[in-house]
């Protein structure tokens, strides 16, 4: 038998390529999921609220870095010129193809942490007015950037498989609906260049993990803040006759409030007004002279949400003037504009699309499509208000499928994201999510 010496030039000759018919998603998603599971951890750890994510956006850039990514640090510019914004742009080329953007959010929230795990978060910090609040990643935003990661590092390693640009955004504040705008008005296309295709993803809680859900449309709702003071005429509670008391009033608006849904809309194009605080009043038998309530108000459409807000408007100074009301003391109604966060649109084409990609990357059975929800959600910014680049948010199930099936036995309800018992389970999330989103830049960006 004769037996031939191969050189390494020629060993590697033959074996390189083998090694790189082996790179595929899933592989490569197996691979690095030991690291991301500690970025991931250590992350949890160490949350940070919105517009002070300077850890998280520094860890999100290192490892863009080390995946081949050209990268910016501190990019956006809020209205609020007091804070600093911790934006992350990556930008991978491989030559000359479309641009795609794919963002993750960085930031936590004001939650005490009680999931019992063993990298619970025991980190607290003070807010702008100066209180000392626990902080959690109570939405999964750690498990996110994780993800992100193992897509950049994936992707670096499949560049025989995509031409193009990829422009890969660690984005601040998406819980106070100001990150994605504050990179945009900093000029985020101008200088990194407008993308053909928009792709971003969020953990869920009612969904089990291996699978994705995804809904055509609209899957995320416009968000409106709106302020209103009810002014009154204060007095003794014993004389109700010799006021005019805001507390009855406010009540009658917060009825009549409902109706604009029940009443004067499309029962076809949901919405919702819901009054989350109203504060009026210091003791028992005072009648005071004006109450505050703070709304939230989730719509679809465009013309649904102007026809809403005027709504909310009409109602209150309608209630006022039935109940006497002098016109000097009628209600204040303000909406916070630059709160507004716009409702995110799944472009149905490219969902149909990536839908047909997932199937066969993740099987059939593991994509589901999801019933749109009124949270909000600043991706859609990205999308721009005319929706002109096509994008799509979707869903990353992020539970136990035995624990789905013991909360549905007991009739509980799941911790839902933003609870202080809500945790990803890390594993099967983690991986899922990359091979989805890997998956879908290769089918944009294939050659």
């Amino acid at each position: 038998m004769k037996i031939v010496a191969l050189s390494a030039l020629t060993l590697s000759m033959w074996v390189a390529p083998f090694i790189l018919a082996q790179q595929t998603p899933p592989s490569l998603a197996d691979a690095e999921l030991p690291s991301l599971l500690t970025i991931y951890k250590d992350l949890h750890s160490h949350p940070e609220l919105s517009t002070k994510e300077e850890r998280s956006a520094g860890i999100v850039a290192k490892e863009l870095r080390a995946a081949g990514c050209d990268v910016t640090e501190n990019f956006g510019k809020y209205d609020n010129l007091g804070w600093k914004c911790y934006g992350v742009v990556g930008v991978m080329k491989n030559g000359a193809g479309p641009t795609v953007l794919v963002r993750t959010d960085l930031d936590a929230l004001p939650v005490h942490e009680e999931t019992g795990l063993p990298y619970a978060s025991t980190v607290t910090t003070k807010t702008e007015e100066g209180k000392e609040v626990p902080v959690m990643h109570a939405c999964g935003h750690d498990a996110h950037m994780a993800m992100f990661i193992g897509v950049a590092r994936a992707l670096a390693k499949l560049k025989d498989q995509w031409r193009g640009t990829i422009i890969f955004v660690g984005q601040p504040a998406e819980e106070t609906g100001n990150g994605a705008r504050a990179l945009l008005h900093a000029g985020l296309y101008e200088k990194f260049g407008k993308p053909e295709f928009a792709l971003g993803f969020h953990d869920k809680a009612d969904l089990q993990t291996g699978h994705i859900g995804v809904t055509e449309g609209y899957t995320y709702a416009n968000v409106d803040s709106v302020d209103v003071t009810v002014r009154g005429i204060g007095g003794h509670g014993a004389y109700p006759h010799k006021t005019k008391d805001p507390i009855v009033l406010s009540a009658e608006m917060i009825n009549a409030w409902q109706t604009i849904a029940s009443r004067e809309n499309n029962p076809l194009d949901p919405i919702v007004v819901t009054v989350g605080s109203i504060h009026g009043g210091t003791k028992h038998n005072i009648i005071p002279d004006e109450v505050k309530m703070q709304l939230t108000v989730r719509t679809y459409k465009a013309d649904t949400r102007e026809r809403v807000l005027a709504a909310i408007d009409q109602i209150a100074k309608g209630c006022a003037m039935a109940a006497g009301i002098p016109a000097e003391r009628a209600p204040i109604v303000s909406v916070s504009r630059d709160q507004f966060t716009p409702a995110t649109y799944n472009n149905p084409d490219l969902t149909k699309r990536l839908v047909a990609v997932w199937k066969k990357s993740l099987g059939n059975d593991n994509v589901e499509i999801v019933d749109p929800t009124m949270g909000g959600e600043d991706f859609s910014e990205y999308s721009l208000p005319d929706h002109s680049i096509p994008s799509v948010d979707f869903h990353v199930g992020a539970v136990d499928p035995a624990k789905i099936a013991e909360y549905k036995k007991a009739g509980k309800e799941l911790p839902s994201l933003h609870s202080s018992k809500f945790a990803p389970v890390p594993e099967p999330t983690i991986r899922t999510g990359v091979i989805a989103m890997v998956t879908a830049v290769l089918e944009l960006m294939k050659k």
